[in-house]
């Protein structure tokens, strides 16, 4: 078992959610559906049976939602980043993901669930650790002007002297 895993708040639409994560991701499986009973569906207030947790493995990596109510909401503060080996993969989550959603800057979105999303080049990596911080700021003055990344682009402005 994962020692650490990240809970995620929803409101009801948790197993949506989680099934719709999966669908996105290999190695994605949902793991366990836990059932509201009479005792916590009064405390909850969500109808008995219905879905209280739903624990599930993106790419490996294990989650928890709660359909917990309107007392909370997910926000900008936390979100998943995925990193994109193609141009091919970073448009296919972004798209995805995005869809129904809002599109935020730097590669920054919100699904339709209200979770955020960063979707970056896995060589964002590589250039944000670059000792020459004059080529990571021209990446960055690139990345502060779009909203879905473009790699080719970042590499151009990465490869400048």
């Amino acid at each position: 078992m994962q020692k650490v895993t990240t809970h995620l708040w929803f409101n009801e639409k948790a197993e949506e959610a989680a099934r719709f994560y999966v669908s996105l991701f290999k190695d994605s499986k949902i793991l366990h559906v836990a059932r509201y009973g009479e005792t916590m569906s009064n405390v909850a207030g969500r109808p008995p049976g219905s879905v209280m947790t739903v624990v599930f493995q993106l790419a490996g990596q294990q989650f928890m939602a709660l359909n917990g109510g309107p007392h909370f909401k997910l926000s900008e503060a936390v979100s998943l980043l995925v990193r994109c080996e193609t141009q091919a993969e970073l448009d296919e989550f972004w798209n995805k993901l995005s869809h129904g959603g809002e599109e935020g800057p730097c590669g920054w979105l919100k699904d339709r669930y209200g979770l955020s999303w960063q979707i970056v080049p896995a060589i964002m990596d590589e250039i944000m650790q670059d000792k020459d911080v004059k080529r990571s700021e021209k990446v960055m003055e690139v990345i502060l002007q779009m909203k879905k990344l473009d790699i080719a682009t970042i590499k151009r402005a990465y490869e400048q002297r």
